[in-house]
């Protein structure tokens, strides 16, 4: 023992003299540190293999997850052992000298057996992590602890093109410390490491002389695939995983429809013969479904709980996947970080090198943890996001100075995305593109079935939750008189008391058992709540009608709790708009359930009508791989769009003065003239329908009483004093303005405003003083996210 604790000192001793950048760090403080973290996570050194030590570094250092978290631990603790490095550094000098023949009786008595081999085996580690991370990041070009290239003393440069330069290199010598990430892009303390990180990390400062510049693309430049249609799910079964029963009920739900995406998958493909489509390298995040934003739907899918989500979810991932695209899927952070190559750290540095992704899905919860662990970098990659938006985002929302300044800022919203970018459930905001999901459909002898096995006299209710059933007593006892009722309320012991004794509860449901309930019943009943679900499209898939509460007035984020704080003003005029709007009677029936008369008259209508089970083709499988396909080829929010219309764009024009537009024969709308060559847009300006709207109406209200759809991707091409002379607005003065109603002619003053703020253009903006330039487009019936020359 005496002799190990003599080799121990002896060791000591010339690490200070001969070991000068770790010198303070073995004596004292950082020897006790590591004295204590070998304790602590101890047990572990003897129990593991060396290379699964916490600090033994891997061929995949920069690639694996466990890496990537050993290197933040490891800079953690280092940064707290340097704040001690101060006070020890007095130790080196003679007439101090004592203390390190203290530290070194102390050690003594502190050594637990094979303490040196543990030091050297730990020491050996790090010094190769160290060689292998110089290694890295010679090879991908980061700047390595800010030596390469540059000797001597580094002064700020005082370059006019880079006025920001002095004040980052303040905030970087009292702050570098304050986030590992800066150490792992080299950054040491020294100046010429701050205007190395500033000026080839960050873009703060100019390049510094005799440095090998290298530029970082936004997107790898691999070279491109074509997409070919898949129908065996094998492989994405397998990255979804089953760990939680969110993810149980996905997968369960990708099986039971697999047929049916083989099937559509080869009609699709036998349409799409001839046309090229790219494969894209995408990530899904499912933000809501991490632990760490508390997933409160994975405990409540056998209770009840809500499903909606999960639904799209899985059909988004196996639309995806059918379509032929190389799909990565994140469900934590820690995923999230892998697979985005986020350095180590707390998120303040951008990321270096290409996005590895061409698009990301993910919802507003992931869209959060992006932009806390991306840094300076979400704001370069968010055009390449895709946000999965149940109830929608309006423009007045998503710009943050506009929504802070007039009083729209709410918990969610206030990206600064294109609005395009958010995906919603159903197409109720034309602001947004509209995502969906999928029906089960039925074959002939399902049909068949249906038809002979329909009880003409049974309802189900809409409502698996005891609380949507309160209040509920006098409706219930109408539609007794003529039909028996069946409930599918969750309960663990005790039927629930809201309940009335005369309804026949079978408890919740599995989805088979559900669907073959659906198939005898002949009503299925909405009580107002849960709003815009999958549910009803289910029940008139299998030859229910749906009977729903009409809103009066109507409910939005200004009037009714529920929808406060969303992002949008959008009024809800029934449970579900979809169905009230476009699929309307025989299966959908909307009426006032204050008014007992108006909702007995409707349960007798019902029973004497036949209706056959119907889904909207947007809603099929095939429906959904078409759209998404649309979209995954044609939008592109990356491309910067030149102001329109230009000096050469002007010149083709025809007529006095001349115009890109043309007038309608027996219509006051505008379309773009044919003979004029249309810029670059998708949906294509062949679509084009421009209107000038009533005052106090929103484009989308004017699209939809012409028939047809209002198309945000038009805006910045009717945003022109040409527009308001096709329409014969007779301006008196033109001006540019943010407002989230422009562009738009003021109805007393005829002054007409120009948009500033591109994020602005909207569909939904109302004034009662303005009418509303708007343009629109046609659709393809029963798809309406579709051009019919969007395909």
């Amino acid at each position: 023992m005496i002799s190990v604790n003599s080799e121990c000192i002896t060791m000591t001793r010339r690490c200070l003299l001969t070991f000068k950048p770790f010198r303070i760090f073995v004596a004292g403080i950082g020897f006790f540190s590591l004295c204590f973290l070998m304790t602590s996570l101890g047990g572990q050194f003897s129990a593991k293999r060396l290379a699964d030590s916490p600090f033994s570094i891997r061929t995949e250092v920069l690639g694996g997850l466990e890496s990537r978290g050993v290197l933040r631990k490891i800079s953690d603790m280092l940064e707290i052992i340097m704040k001690r490095i101060d006070t020890l550094s007095k130790m080196s000098n003679s007439s101090e000298s004592h203390k390190l023949e203290e530290l070194s009786s102390a050690l003594h008595s502190f050594q637990p057996v094979g303490l040196v081999e543990r030091i050297q085996a730990i020491a050996q580690n790090v010094s190769d992590m160290a060689t292998r991370m110089e290694q890295i990041l010679k090879k991908t070009n980061i700047p390595a602890r800010g030596r390469d290239g540059v000797t001597g003393q580094c002064e700020v440069p005082k370059d006019p093109r880079y006025p920001d330069c002095a004040s980052k290199v303040d905030w970087m010598r009292g702050r570098w410390t304050s986030d590992p990430c800066y150490a792992f892009y080299g950054v040491d303390g020294s100046e010429c490491s701050f205007l190395i990180y500033l000026s080839e990390v960050e873009w703060f400062c100019p390049p510094l002389a005799r440095r090998n510049q290298s530029s970082h693309p936004t997107t790898s430049s691999l070279p491109k695939r074509q997409a070919f249609f898949r129908s065996d799910l094998s492989l994405l079964l397998e990255r979804v995983g089953s760990g939680k029963e969110s993810l149980s009920f996905m997968r369960r739900r990708m099986r039971r429809l697999a047929a049916q995406w083989a099937v559509a998958a080869h009609r699709l493909d036998e349409r799409l013969r001839g046309h090229h489509r790219e494969q894209k390298r995408i990530l899904v995040h499912v933000g809501f479904l991490t632990e760490e934003s508390g997933d409160v739907f994975s405990p409540k899918v056998l209770k009840g709980g809500p499903l909606g989500e999960m639904v799209q979810w899985a059909d988004i991932l196996t639309t995806l996947h059918v379509l032929g695209h190389n799909l990565k899927i994140s469900l934590s952070v820690k995923e999230l970080q892998g697979s985005l190559g986020v350095p180590p750290g707390r998120g303040s540095c951008p990321l270096i090198g290409p996005l590895p992704f061409d698009l990301i899905y993910t919802d507003y919860h992931g869209l959060q943890q992006m932009k806390q662990h991306m840094g300076l970098s979400f704001r370069q990659h968010r055009c390449h996001i895709r946000v999965i938006d149940t109830f929608g985002t309006e423009p007045a929302y998503n710009n943050e100075e506009y929504a802070t300044l007039n009083g729209f800022r709410t918990n969610w919203g206030y990206w600064n995305l294109n609005c395009k970018q958010y995906m919603t459930m159903f197409p109720h905001t034309p602001d947004n593109s509209f995502m969906g999901f999928v029906t089960e459909e039925l074959n002939q002898t399902e049909r068949l079935m249906i038809q002979r096995d329909k009880v003409n006299n049974m309802a189900v209710v809409y409502g698996k939750e005891a609380s949507m059933w309160k209040g509920k007593e006098k409706l219930l006892s109408i539609l007794h008189r003529y039909m028996d009722i069946h409930g599918t309320v969750y309960y663990e012991a005790q039927r629930p008391p809201e309940v009335p004794a005369f309804i026949r509860n079978h408890g919740l449901l599995p989805q088979q058992e559900l669907q073959q309930l659906l198939r005898k019943a002949k009503l299925f009943l909405g009580f107002g709540f849960p709003y815009e679900g999958p549910a009803p499209l289910e029940a008139i898939a299998n030859g229910c009608v749906f009977l729903q509460p009409k809103f009066s007035p109507p409910r939005s984020s200004l009037n009714h709790e529920f929808f406060r704080g969303k992002p949008t003003s959008r009024e809800v005029s029934s449970q579900h708009p979809y169905t009230e709007q476009y699929i309307g009677k025989p299966h959908v029936i909307t009426v006032d359930f204050n008014n007992s008369q108006e909702f007995e008259t409707a349960v007798q209508d019902i029973l004497k009508d036949k209706v056959e089970p119907f889904i909207p083709s947007e809603y099929t499988c095939e429906g959904m791989l078409e759209r998404v396909n649309a979209y995954i080829q044609h939008q592109d929010f990356c491309r910067s769009i030149s102001p329109f219309p230009t000096a050469n764009d002007s010149r083709s024009w025809l007529g006095n003065p001349p115009s890109p537009f043309l007038q309608l024969p027996n219509s006051t709308a505008l379309i773009w003239a044919p003979n004029i060559t249309a810029p670059a847009c998708w949906p294509p300006l062949s679509a084009l329908r421009l209107f000038l709207s009533p005052e106090d109406s929103s484009c989308v209200k004017t699209c939809q009483d012409a028939g047809l759809i209002c198309e945000p991707a038009f805006f910045p091409f009717i945003n022109n004093i040409e527009a308001f002379n096709g329409l014969n607005s007779q301006c008196e003065s033109l001006e540019a303005e943010k407002n989230h109603v422009f562009p738009a002619v003021h109805v007393d003053r005829r002054e007409c405003f120009q948009q500033k703020e591109p994020l602005l253009f909207s569909c939904a903006g109302v004034s009662a003083k303005h009418q509303r330039l708007c343009p629109c487009r046609d659709y393809i019936h029963g798809q309406v996210a579709l051009c019919r020359d969007c395909l």
